[in-house]
């Protein structure tokens, strides 16, 4: 089993929170870990079969996003799955066992989600950023998301293409966390789904992990962007750029220029906006590092 080797450049890579276990009657055992997954983060989920040989496959949806198992050679299965920022308490799991003798077992398990612990920002800003856009901006952004929600769903017809590294796309410090609220002039605008790394225009942006350029382009909101397909359902993006260096399609390795930082789109100023997805779910790109340094349940 291939060895992942996480490069945090100056982040805390600590192991993930001991593991939670439940175990029903039909012989199937499920854990995940961490024991208490928080709003928008990625966790792992594990599956035994006690009689491992009778089983033909299993498969799972949790949040609205297929979990994709991998066989780890001894009747366990391991999955990536996702709470999402808006999970209240708990996450519901049906597992499905499909046996060889045609008969299936639906396992139902009960995950407990912590809240995270976000902040607010109080930003003042000009007053087109505190404004409600007009019918055509609405529209335009619209159809924006669109494109970025269809990435996100192709992601998941894609096999993992992640290999041993994976980095941080800046080595600067984080301007802003995820999940932080954003007050703008005093009003409540949006959570922030993603990470800011400090930056000077024309500074380089790196990929964070093998994959393929799923989009480029150029966003009302996010100005210029990248959007890069790992497989799997797991989506990194790349916002307020001022260069593009790759186009659709290709194949860029972890640490691969890809861009430059930018104050493109919606901004105050120049900076990475750094996005990780599983699915549609928006997840702390911490989290997105932390759990692919566990991937081969190290």
């Amino acid at each position: 089993m291939r060895r992942l080797i996480l490069i945090l450049l100056g982040l805390s890579s600590g192991p993930l929170a001991p593991r939670a276990v439940a175990q029903t009657a039909t012989g199937v055992h499920v854990t995940w870990r961490p024991e208490r997954p928080v709003q928008g983060t990625l966790f792992r989920l594990t599956v035994h079969v006690d009689d491992a040989a009778t089983v033909l496959g299993m498969g799972a949806t949790l949040a609205g996003e297929t979990l994709h198992f991998h066989s780890r050679g001894d009747g366990t299965r391991e999955a990536i799955a996702a709470a999402p920022l808006g999970t209240e308490g708990r996450l519901e799991l049906p597992l499905i066992v499909m046996r060889w003798s045609g008969a299936v077992d639906t396992v139902h398990v009960t995950i407990p989600v912590d809240k995270g612990e976000y902040r607010m920002e109080k930003l003042t800003v000009a007053p087109q950023f505190g404004t409600p856009p007009d019918s055509a901006t609405a529209a335009r952004i619209a159809r924006e998301q669109a494109k970025a929600m269809l990435v996100s769903r192709r992601a998941h017809a894609t096999p993992l293409l992640i290999g041993d590294t994976v980095i941080r796309p800046r080595n600067t410090r984080v301007t802003s966390g995820f999940g932080d609220g954003r007050e703008f002039n005093g009003q409540v605008q949006s959570r922030h789904t993603g990470l800011d790394f400090a930056g000077t225009v024309g500074a380089p942006v790196f990929a964070a992990a093998r994959g393929v350029v799923a989009l480029v382009d150029s966003f009302f909101l996010a100005g210029n962007v990248i959007y890069i397909d790992h497989g799997e359902g797991l989506v990194t993006a790349y916002f307020h750029l001022s260069r593009q260096d790759v186009a659709a399609g290709d194949t860029v390795e972890a640490g691969q220029l890809i861009g430059l930082v930018g104050a493109t789109g919606r901004v105050t100023g120049p900076h990475l906006h750094f996005v990780a997805r599983f699915g549609r779910i928006t997840v702390s790109p911490l989290s997105f590092l932390a759990v692919l340094q566990e991937r081969d349940g190290r």
